[in-house]
């Protein structure tokens, strides 16, 4: 894919309105981007099977995943004076919510811009000034004046969807990406784009591109996508937390422009460590940059596939600043090497290879 239309649809992508269990307007977008080359398959839950269309069915099977959904909220009351009750779906930090501009979906469909509103400080006890509020004293304020106009008129009541509201940036003199839901729509993308690469191209293993539905609620599209194409290998095709604006250089593991993360350990997942060891060594190989990180915290769909399934599977994750809060930078040098090296996987593995995997 060329550069230029990568940018347009990492853009596209990262603006779609798509939150766990409502990831209706982004699995749309992505079967679209890629049914030119794959057959795709949308199940009841939102997962989306893109099968490259020279697959045969007769040879072992590499599943990519990335996941659809962006971490979001979803309204649980409407309040007398109009405000919405909300709880978050997925992990966030509730210092940054007070302010956040949103757009909450209406029983008609159409897009509401609101805000997550809180008490102005003049009107604040010292206390409430240095307090961090809990998610179930914030609101969010669409304009309305009761409960009656916001259910009646705004068409908004119990179970609809609230998006993050905010514009995907390129900047071409930085190379960096500015927006929401870069977790893991930068993921995604790479999905298309390495589907995109190997359109027409004989490979020894056939490949599945699973997109997952409900990852930031618990893996659970994920546990059924590894069920359902039941790989031999996995590529996990994630976003993942940069920390080189906090830890010192020494620890820091994961940067802007460093490369793809291949991930050693989280408190969810231990990758096969010869597959590990091998994405390294073709790394390396190739020339592409990388780093490997042991994190302490964290979760994502590679274990959901490979406790599931049991198939060799790493994480290959994309750098992002400042994941799970409204505003990202990502590096265009770190996306595109994440393609690359999947990619050089697909590409160079065999049969052999994979059984070397296995082997004590």
């Amino acid at each position: 894919m060329e550069k230029q239309a990568e940018i347009e649809m990492l853009k596209a992508f990262s603006n779609a309105n798509a939150t766990s269990g409502f990831e209706n307007e982004f699995v749309d977008l992505f079967s679209k981007t890629v049914k030119d080359y794959a057959d795709v398959e949308v199940d009841g839950m939102l997962n989306v099977y893109a099968s490259k269309k020279e697959n045969t069915g007769k040879r072992p099977v590499i599943q990519l995943d990335a996941h659809s959904d962006a971490v979001g909220f979803l309204t649980q009351a409407i309040r007398p004076n109009g405000l919405i009750k909300f709880v978050t779906l997925g992990g966030w930090n509730n210092v940054i919510l007070p302010g956040l501009k949103v757009k909450v979906r209406s029983r008609a469909g159409e897009y509401i811009p609101g805000v997550i509103a809180l008490k102005p400080p003049h009107f604040m006890s010292e206390a409430e000034r240095n307090s961090v509020p809990k998610v179930a004293d914030l609101s969010i304020d669409v304009g309305s004046s009761s409960r009656e106009e916001t259910i009646k008129d705004y068409q908004i009541d119990t179970g609809c969807p609230i998006f993050v509201d905010a514009e995907c940036q390129y900047n071409e003199k930085t190379g960096l990406f500015f927006g929401k839901d870069f977790d893991d729509r930068f993921g995604a993308a790479a999905m298309a784009d390495v589907l995109e690469n190997l359109k027409g191209e004989e490979v020894n293993f056939d490949v599945v591109a699973a997109l997952s539905s409900q990852e930031e609620v618990g893996l659970r599209g994920a546990y059924v996508t590894a069920r359902k194409v039941k790989p031999d290998l996995c590529l996990v095709l994630e976003s993942c937390p940069a920390d080189d604006t906090f830890e010192p250089e020494w620890l820091s593991q994961t940067g802007l422009k460093r490369g793809p993360m291949l991930r050693d350990m989280d408190v969810t997942f231990l990758p096969n460590p010869a597959f590990q060891q091998y994405a390294c060594d073709l790394a390396d190989k190739n020339g592409i940059p990388y780093t490997r990180s042991v994190r302490t915290g964290g979760g994502q769909d590679g274990a959901a596939i490979y406790y599931e399934n049991g198939a060799p599977t790493i994480v290959i994750g994309i750098p992002v600043r400042y994941e799970h809060s409204p505003y990202c930078f990502s590096a265009y040098h770190d996306y595109k090497a994440a393609v690359d090296l999947a990619l050089a996987i697909i590409r160079d593995i065999d049969e052999e290879k994979l059984a070397s995997f296995k082997q004590f």
